[in-house]
């Protein structure tokens, strides 16, 4: 399946989507309910006295020097630690506090006398000491401890360790106050350090369901079967003429897109890249008044520039390869040798120390695409005129080696293959299942679709795979569905398997650039 496919961008769009959601909840849930707020927990709430209603006495050390049996009303005893801290995402100042008294907070001991109280804070914050005093409020009567109107930055905390008698432990603890804008209310910790959930419970379940989903639709959509149904199908008939040398591509994407487009019929008639470009040209003409004919051109290389009608799609980039019948005994031709062959200048292939063998060029026609790949890309120049007719026998007594041309990439492979001394040329896949013939270095680089994909090599006889269509055809005509099935869908499967570089992988991007 295609990275790049319509299914799998809608996908993993959503997906992005909910978790750019997720983390919109997330920080409404951070910044605007949480904006100035106090909370408080217990982190202790022990006893220490001798109250013989537990049932059995409290073990103490260090505390036995305090007479808690003699005391007055000391039996009973128990030690709160309260944390109180500001877990809002803004600072809290004096003025923040709404209480119509001088001090800012109470804390209530249900059913419990407060007996004494000590302040405690990190050595950071010990600035926040000062505001524990008579004058600013601090005190105890009863049951309530007066805390002051504090100043807490965000995160700031400061801790009381409050002495309390005439209950037991566990009896309900609360602060009451106001803040502006904000709140007082209990948070928990399993832990005395712990700190506070930085979210509240019903955004971190929410979170993690919605991020959850988002992110297994997108898995299965983009680990499901490889071969699913094109979004966008298209009926109607369509013919695919040009390259002989990818028409096996053509074919098997055709078969495919019948498979899984119903109503569909897919023609693959390759003749050749120039023919095929011209008779889209000329069948473009013709039904101009009509719009764009139902026919794709395949092209090895780009078309003439007196045809600006024709529109371009860059499919794949294809490798060829020379090749030799497998008695010549050679493996490897520098560029300067095989433009000395096809120029004539070598008439045996022991000249380039082969063996002693006739040299016979068995070309393919005008009409091709590969042929025009390697005139401009290894020779630089045209190919030499022909002269025989069934390769193996000169029809010009004048010519200095036997030349012919066929039709298709399969004869050239085919007679290559039963001709002693032939040289010819073809696509890279069809040449390296071919029987009877040699595939040729150039310059001691190797015809390699890897090595080329990953930027390895200088190997020259490569080029890019063109589909034409005249002018641009409607969206929802079966050309236009059946070419992006070819470059962005399960067509770009079939092409790696042909032995090419799909244009819209990242690495053939770059090539077919």
């Amino acid at each position: 399946m295609s990275w790049l496919s319509t299914e799998n961008v809608v996908a993993v769009g959503t997906a992005l989507l909910g978790i750019a959601a997720s983390a919109g909840m997330v920080m409404y849930e951070r910044r605007v309910p949480r904006r100035k707020r106090i909370g408080y927990r217990v982190q202790m709430d022990n006893a220490i006295g001798d109250d013989i209603r537990s049932g059995r006495a409290d073990r103490r050390l260090g505390l036995l020097l305090f007479d808690f049996d003699g005391a007055p009303d000391m039996s009973d005893a128990t030690l709160v630690l309260l944390r109180v801290e500001n877990d809002g995402s803004l600072g809290i100042d004096r003025d923040d506090y709404t209480s119509p008294e001088l001090h800012g907070l109470n804390a209530v001991f249900t059913d419990r006398i407060v007996r004494g109280v000590s302040v405690t804070q990190a050595t950071e914050r010990d600035h926040l000491m000062d505001h524990f005093t008579a004058e600013r409020g601090f005190g105890y009567e009863g049951s309530t401890l007066r805390i002051p109107r504090v100043p807490l930055n965000k995160g700031d905390h400061f801790k009381l360790l409050v002495l309390l008698t005439g209950g037991g432990v566990g009896r309900d603890i609360r602060i009451h106050g106001g803040i502006k804008e904000g709140e007082v209310h209990p948070n928990r910790s399993a832990t005395p350090d712990e700190k506070p959930p930085v979210f509240s419970r019903a955004t971190r379940f929410i979170t993690v369901m919605l991020t959850l989903s988002v992110v297994t639709l997108a898995g299965i959509v983009v680990a499901r079967d490889g071969t699913p149904p094109p979004i966008g199908c298209a009926k109607g008939e369509l013919t695919v003429t040009g390259s002989t040398a990818f028409a096996p591509v053509a074919q098997e994407v055709a078969k495919k897109y019948e498979h899984d487009c119903a109503g569909s019929t897919v023609t693959v008639d390759a003749h050749g890249s120039t023919a095929g470009v011209r008779q889209l040209a000329a069948q473009g003409e013709q039904t101009k008044a009509q719009g764009s004919p139902p026919l794709v051109a395949l092209s090895d290389g780009p078309k003439p520039d007196d045809m600006p009608e024709l529109r371009e799609n860059r499919v794949a980039v294809s490798v060829f390869a020379l090749v030799v019948n497998a008695d010549v005994g050679l493996t490897n031709l520098s560029t300067a040798d095989v433009r000395r062959l096809y120029q004539g200048q070598v008439t045996d292939w022991s000249q380039l120390g082969g063996r002693s063998l006739p040299v016979r060029l068995v070309s393919r026609d005008a009409n091709s695409g590969t042929r025009q790949v390697f005139q401009r890309r290894v020779l630089g120049r045209g190919e030499m005129a022909n002269s025989s007719v069934d390769c193996a026998h000169k029809d010009d007594a004048t010519a200095p080696v036997t030349r012919c041309e066929l039709d298709s990439t399969g004869q050239v492979l085919t007679e290559v293959a039963q001709l002693p001394g032939a040289i010819g040329y073809s696509e890279l896949n069809l040449a390296d299942d071919a029987k009877g013939v040699r595939v040729l270095d150039l310059d001691h680089n190797a015809p390699s679709v890897d090595a080329i994909e990953h930027g390895n090599s200088a190997y020259p006889y490569r080029e890019i795979e063109y589909a034409y269509t005249y002018g641009q055809p409607p969206a929802d005509s079966l050309a236009s569905s059946f070419l992006t099935y070819l470059t962005r869908g399960t067509g770009q499967d079939v092409v790696r398997t042909h032995g090419h570089v799909p244009c819209w992988t990242p690495e053939g991007m770059e090539l077919c650039a």
